[in-house]
């Protein structure tokens, strides 16, 4: 799918989150962080990710178009939290007690690891594998990791290792 042409409401109603999350930061840990770079080039199913050296938060376009508020209200914080967070306390667990911290205490946002959204937009063609207890899909990238002998994936529940094809 070909990245939408985000509307100029949209890219502001994003910056406006940004500036009054990092104003509350700022205020509530009385520090003057500046404002981060924002881009608009995530790719995939993540919906962001903050890029710490550079002090960068990147937006996947397409789920911010396909859930607008929601992107806004949970989204935009998750990544500012992060970048606040290796600015406080330096390098720590990406989602670990002091990220948990900011979200909640600091941006008042509750702390969600993941997102909820749909995916069906951007997620590329993936691969049937089973292990003892269930069907797993691995994305075209680890696919041929494996076909190259490069590395084994193991289900999370039953610890096996993931085999090609489905059970059916």
């Amino acid at each position: 799918m070909k990245t939408p042409r985000l509307p100029i409401a949209l890219q502001l109603a994003v910056m406006r989150s940004l500036r009054d999350k990092l104003a509350l930061a700022n205020q509530k840990l009385d520090r003057n962080y500046p404002e981060p770079k924002l881009v608009y080039q995530q790719r995939g199913t993540a919906a962001g990710t903050a890029w710490l050296a550079k002090y960068e938060i990147r937006l996947n376009p397409i789920l911010l178009r396909e859930n607008e508020q929601a992107f806004i209200d949970e989204v935009v914080p998750h990544e500012l939290a992060h970048l606040l967070v290796w600015k406080h306390f330096g390098r720590v667990a990406p989602h670990g007690k002091e990220w948990k911290w900011m979200m909640e205490s600091v941006l008042g946002v509750p702390a969600r690891r993941t997102h909820q959204f749909e995916l069906e937009s951007v997620q590329r063609n993936t691969f049937p594998y089973h292990c003892k207890c269930q069907q797993h899909q691995l994305t075209l990238r680890r696919h041929n990791r494996v076909l190259r002998g490069e590395t084994v994936y193991r289900c999370v529940h039953c610890g096996e290792a993931l085999i090609a094809g489905s059970t059916n």
